[in-house]
């Protein structure tokens, strides 16, 4: 089998690279600066188990590629940019191609089902930072990270069975789970402070801001009651997933912040929020559940990457007054 990681920045980077390190066939998709920095001195990992300078094969297209009856497809690019990169996948490589939608959120499923035959869902627990073009960096130790996975819409199948067979040889938790919706569902949860880590500078342990992350959670969680959607529970997310791992030192490699405060600090003028938060906006109108917390962080986060700010440049209290007069919105009106 080919894997053919699609959006090759900090998650598919990280699980090109211990792929390629594994032994399976790898080729990356990437662009720009990034695509030519991994053509001419190869990818680099950096991890707590050292720095690794791999020549894996990049190109900047699917139409770049001679498509293999054995391929994979992991796309790893963000909810926002995924419609496209369908629209290229398929004109590349026909509609049969088995995709593994390897991303944050719940969208990009379905969105691929709507063109491919062989659809998966995995489930993303990877610490990783791109922010310099030819380098990635994964924090997971003593693996890279937790990428359970299955059939869209639920099930598991032979193909799936010998993916997470490599990704387990590749020092990543992967095993087939016939529900992976439901991790993934239960993963959006905690995706929901992205935004609010990439729009405001409050430190992440104030109790105000984790008030506000609380709120957050609880619009999403009333609106999955409202709407019938399963997802694990926090106890039992954290049992089945989020215990294998921890975050490594890697010198002179800060964290940094969420995959969207990396992508406001790379000045990207979209933001995945509109996936995550806005996945909850969305669910919850058609519900009729009132979500002004996450909408206000889809907003504001928004409106920062429109204006080509850098994270942290709005405060705690931006977001309050923003989803207070949404919730002042939502009132019905009063006879």
């Amino acid at each position: 089998m080919r894997y053919i990681i699609y959006g090759a920045g900090a998650v598919g980077g990280v699980v090109g690279a211990r792929l390629h390190q594994a032994g399976s066939d790898v080729v990356l998709i990437c662009r720009g600066d990034h695509l030519r920095a991994v053509r001419e001195r190869g990818l680099l990992l950096r991890a707590p188990d050292g720095d690794h300078r791999l020549a894996i094969p990049a190109v900047g297209h699917p139409g770049d590629l001679r498509f293999q009856p054995d391929d994979i497809v992991i796309l790893t690019m963000k909810g926002h940019q995924t419609a496209a990169a369908l629209d290229d996948l398929e004109a590349a490589g026909g509609w049969d191609l088995p995709v593994i939608c390897c991303q944050n959120g719940v969208a990009n499923e379905p969105l691929a089902a709507r063109r491919f035959a062989r659809v998966y869902g995995m489930v993303v627990l990877l610490p990783a930072t791109f922010l310099t073009p030819g380098e990635v960096i994964g924090f997971g130790t003593p693996v890279s990270g937790v990428l359970d996975c299955g059939l869209y819409p639920g099930g598991v199948d032979d193909l799936i069975v010998r993916v997470a067979a490599d990704l387990s040889r590749a020092r990543f938790v992967c095993r087939p789970v016939p529900d992976v919706m439901r991790l993934k569902y239960a993963k959006l949860l905690s995706n929901l402070e992205n935004g609010v880590n990439a729009a405001i500078g409050e430190p992440a342990d104030d109790p105000a801001r984790r008030a506000f992350v609380q709120r957050l959670r609880d619009e999403a969680r009333a609106v999955y009651a409202a709407a019938g959607i399963a997802y694990a529970g926090e106890e039992e997310f954290r049992e089945r997933v989020r215990g294998h791992y921890t975050m490594g030192e890697v010198p002179g490699a800060p964290r940094g912040g969420s995959s969207t405060w990396q992508s406001l600090a790379r000045g990207h003028q979209r933001l995945e929020v509109d996936y995550l938060n806005g996945e909850i906006v969305m669910l919850g109108r058609i519900a009729g559940v009132p979500t002004p917390c996450n909408a206000a962080v889809r907003r504001l986060a928004q409106e920062l990457a429109l204006a080509g700010a850098p994270p942290g440049s709005r405060t705690l209290a931006d977001l309050e007054a923003l989803a207070a007069r949404y919730a002042a919105e939502a009132q019905p009106a009063q006879a």
